[in-house]
């Protein structure tokens, strides 16, 4: 059963987010997993929900994106993330 990891994302250091996002992508493939959506435009329809940057990622299941999330390969582009920017992170069980 897919899984979706959706973060809203407030930049803070643009140029540590953009070495980030530079070395994101690899981990996320070795885990099976692929951008959905990665910062595109947003319209806020209703509620009080105003994100700044979305990232939409699939994966296979619950199971290999905690392995992604928790993995040693995710560990050093995770704390340069959590410097570079203010995140709120969900993953989500699909159908």
């Amino acid at each position: 059963m897919a899984a979706y990891l959706i973060a809203d994302l407030e930049v803070k250091d643009s140029s540590a987010f953009e070495e980030y996002r530079r070395q994101v992508p690899k981990t996320i493939e070795k885990y099976g997993g692929r951008y959905l959506a990665r910062g595109g435009a947003t319209e806020a329809l209703e509620g009080e929900w105003r994100p700044r940057r979305v990232v939409i990622l699939e994966f296979p299941s619950v199971a290999a994106a905690r392995r992604w999330y928790d993995s040693e390969d995710y560990r050093e582009p995770k704390a340069l993330r959590r410097r570079a920017a203010v995140t709120n992170l969900v993953l989500v069980e699909g159908l």
